[in-house]
């Protein structure tokens, strides 16, 4: 009854939290334009939710299907594809504000520790971004975060209930995406928690292991769901692009590393921000408590980490964002040994008040700064301080949307007078899915991607215009300029960011 009740008088810090962090990730949801990869996932979702043959879809370009089938099920009550599947992201990060607060109380025993882990969670910049955008990553991290969790519990408790847990936890994750595996690779590093004093040692180790093999092998009758379709062997091939298979990385097995090990460090850095990085050094450092659960937290962020240096491909900033999460919980730790020791040995004898008030300014003292950026990157993303290579992506580059919403708006009008024909650049990517996502059930709108686009507009887009009100969409850096004899009308034309490219939308003047 006593931990009930105390419990109970946590409800309202839980509640707190929960507000802060829905209103840090909802504020200008839709403000940033949908992203290339955003759009080919809420395509297939769209696709999938039309025809319930299509749900293995992702597996035509290598992916795993768990986020999409997660938001073709918010599309069915949710208009806008683009706000549906970042939502779907929102609500794993919700999730994932949870299991850091269990991770972290789980590791550290400290009520308060695991909330001030949270607030820096809510306020860190890596999750801002990856929590807000319709991309795997951040059920990702949700996955990675609760692995963690149920591992250590078993470690502790060798239970059956807990085991079957982890199984299913570990199964929907790499459902999700190929990263989740590092939850199986890392599971026996979690015997760093094991009590090796126990009288039963031999027992308790064996059926700690009993039980470990067996969550790993319900995580692979979920992931052998996959095997239902003949694309499952793109997942490997789509792999291969982005990291190296053994038979090729033993021809150059170093020659990458320090590269990728320089650009790794430069994104974490850039997202993890001088008050984090600092929080980390000090629990590292400086708190001589805990270090078997500070080593694990570090080992399965490290482990992965080098592992994706070494054998890394094409990376970016989002392969590191689940493992960056393992650190959370030393910022936590780290703001927390900070707080209790400056009210034991500086305001000792100070009112409750007082001592109140200080604990809220050192917080405010580390997340200032990673709160600004957070929040620049919902109002003003052009100019948020996040990594150069996402910034490059998502906001200033061609591949972000610009000018989608408003194109849309145009076409749905113009659409009201009769039938139209909209051209597109490209044939997989931004477009055409994203005209596709908002305009593909509407009976008077054609849609159709050409390339490659070289010295003249393809036969087809110029006979349309002879019929009816017809429309090129251009946006990618092969046509910055447009040749002069292409029959074309601009109509729309909106920069891509900072970068010198334009989404540019003309009107096909029919030829005779």
């Amino acid at each position: 009854m006593n931990s009930i009740l105390k419990f109970r008088r946590e409800i309202p810090f839980f509640i707190l939290i929960s507000i802060l962090y829905f209103i840090f990730r909802l504020l200008f949801l839709t403000k940033l334009p949908i992203f290339t990869d955003e759009a080919i996932y809420l395509r297939w979702a769209q696709i999938a939710l039309q025809d319930s043959s299509w749900r293995f879809i992702s597996l035509t370009d290598g992916k795993q299907p768990m986020y999409v089938w997660f938001a073709l099920v918010f599309m069915k009550f949710i208009n806008d594809p683009l706000l549906a599947g970042r939502l779907v992201s929102v609500f794993s990060g919700f999730f994932t504000l949870i299991g850091i607060w269990f991770l972290t109380f789980e590791l550290f025993r400290n009520k308060k520790t695991a909330f001030l882990t949270s607030i820096l969670y809510i306020f860190y910049p890596f999750a801002q971004v990856y929590d807000r955008m319709a991309l795997m990553d951040g059920m990702v991290g949700t996955f990675a975060v609760w692995s963690l969790y149920f591992s250590i519990l078993l470690v502790r408790k060798i239970r059956f209930d807990i085991a079957y847990t982890l199984g299913f936890v570990i199964g929907a994750g790499v459902l999700t995406k190929t990263s989740d595996f590092f939850s199986i690779y890392l599971l026996p590093f979690t015997l760093l928690l094991f009590d090796f004093k126990s009288k039963s040692l031999k027992q308790r180790l064996i059926r700690w292991a009993v039980f470990a093999l067996f969550a790993v092998g319900i995580s692979q009758i979920f992931y052998s769901v996959l095997r239902l379709s003949p694309l499952f062997e793109m997942i490997s091939t789509k792999n291969a692009i982005f990291v190296y298979p053994f038979s090729e990385w033993f021809q150059h097995p170093f020659t990458f590393f320090v590269g990728n090990l320089h650009g790794l460090f430069s994104w974490l850095f850039s997202y993890l921000k001088a008050p984090y990085i600092l929080l980390v050094i000090i629990a590292l450092v400086f708190i001589n408590k805990f270090t078997k659960e500070k080593v694990l937290l570090l080992l399965y962020f490290l482990l992965p980490f080098l592992a994706l240096a070494l054998f890394g491909r094409i990376i970016f900033p989002r392969f590191i964002y689940f493992m960056s999460l393992y650190l959370i919980p030393l910022t936590g730790w780290s703001l927390n040994f900070i707080s209790d020791l400056i009210e034991n040995k500086l305001i000792a004898n100070k009112s409750q008040y007082l001592k109140y008030l200080i604990n809220v300014a050192i917080v405010v003292i580390f997340v200032a700064y990673p709160g600004l950026v957070s929040y620049q990157f919902a109002n003003d993303p052009v100019n948020a301080a996040i990594a150069d290579s996402d910034s490059n992506q998502y906001v200033n580059n061609w591949s972000a949307g610009w000018g989608v919403k408003e194109s849309v708006k145009y076409f749905q009008e113009k659409a009201q007078n009769g039938k139209i024909f909209i051209a597109t650049e490209g044939t997989f990517g931004l477009m055409p899915e994203a005209m596709e996502l908002y305009l593909i059930k509407n009976p008077n709108v054609t849609i159709k991607g050409y390339w490659p686009i070289e010295n003249k507009l393809p036969q087809e887009a110029l006979d349309y215009a002879k019929k009816m009100p017809s429309y090129f969409i251009f946006y990618q850096p092969q046509h910055v300029a447009i040749p002069s004899d292409f029959p074309l009308k601009l109509l729309l034309q909106v920069k891509e960011g900072k970068s010198n490219y334009f989404y540019r939308v003309y009107q096909i003047l029919p030829q005779k």
